[in-house]
């Protein structure tokens, strides 16, 4: 019987201050939207830290326990420069994840049954 592959996400948050918050997860979109929804008291809703800046993918939960683990040892300087690497403008790469989509401006018609 084959399993289900799962993956695990390390990622970092950034309040509009600049406050970080590195975390791992199974379920990025989940946690994300929690973080933003400041479900659960803490640091994280405290502190107005809710846009994701960076994440890693992993298959390997012990994998991303290290990384997350080694990313939180780093200096502010060099998670920086992490995230900079690849989201140089420190976009919020959620922004619009858990929005209601607007309904469609058509609409369709019943097929002819001439």
């Amino acid at each position: 019987m084959l399993r289900k592959q799962r993956f695990y996400y390390v990622y970092i948050l950034s309040s509009l201050s600049g406050t970080l918050y590195t975390g791992i997860t199974n379920s990025l979109y989940r946690r994300t939207l929690q973080h933003k929804g400041k479900e659960t008291p803490g640091f994280t809703s405290r502190y107005g830290v809710d846009r994701l800046v960076y994440y890693e993918t992993f298959h390997d939960v012990r994998a991303a326990i290290r990384r997350e683990k080694e990313i939180k040892g780093w200096t502010r300087k060099k998670k920086t420069a992490l995230i900079e690497a690849s989201n140089p403008k420190w976009k919020d790469l959620a922004e619009g994840w858990g929005e209601e989509v607007p309904p469609p401006s058509w609409s369709l018609k019943a097929p002819r049954t001439d």
